[in-house]
């Protein structure tokens, strides 16, 4: 049973006395960035508008802040998620890459803080940005979900897991 303090969700349960945190998703899939989008804000997130281009990212990210960018290695146009990784990194942003391209992806761990290979469930990506977030803030009670490769913790602070 909950405390009457937390708001429940499917996925997991979030204090509400915790501002939601707000995430950005860029991906190429238009039905897989919707789904992820839908099942996060079920879970009591704020999701940015979606958007599949570098360029547009940026901007929403310069815009924005976003607590947590899950970025596709793989995007629109030719773009390279790989490459705005670096650059959200840069604006102090981190970053969950979420692609099928697993070598790349771990080719990645100084831009990126982590990494959920597809094909994944929406509620391993649940659990995955949970404990991601939980993490950054100091909290080390989230169990890491077994998909989920955490790259260096000291790049944003992280502490090491207990």
């Amino acid at each position: 049973m909950s405390d009457l303090n937390d708001i429940e969700t499917p996925r997991t349960l979030i204090p509400k006395t915790l501002t939601p945190k707000t995430l950005m998703i860029v991906e190429d899939e238009v039905l897989v960035a919707t789904i992820l989008r839908d099942e996060l804000e079920d879970a009591g997130y704020h999701v940015l508008d979606l958007t599949d281009r570098h360029d547009r990212a940026l901007e929403v990210a310069r815009a924005c802040k976003p607590d947590l960018a899950l970025v596709n290695i793989r995007l629109a146009g030719g773009d390279d998620g790989i490459k705005l990784s670096e650059q959200l990194k840069g604006l102090g942003i981190p970053v969950l890459l979420i692609s099928g391209q697993v070598s790349r992806a771990s080719s990645a761990k100084t831009v990126a803080i982590g990494s959920l290979p597809k094909p994944y469930d929406a509620d391993d990506m649940v659990l995955a940005v949970t404990y991601l977030l939980a993490r950054l803030h100091g909290d080390n009670s989230q169990p890491k979900p077994d998909q989920l490769e955490v790259f260096d913790e000291q790049d944003f602070g992280l502490a090491p897991a207990a």
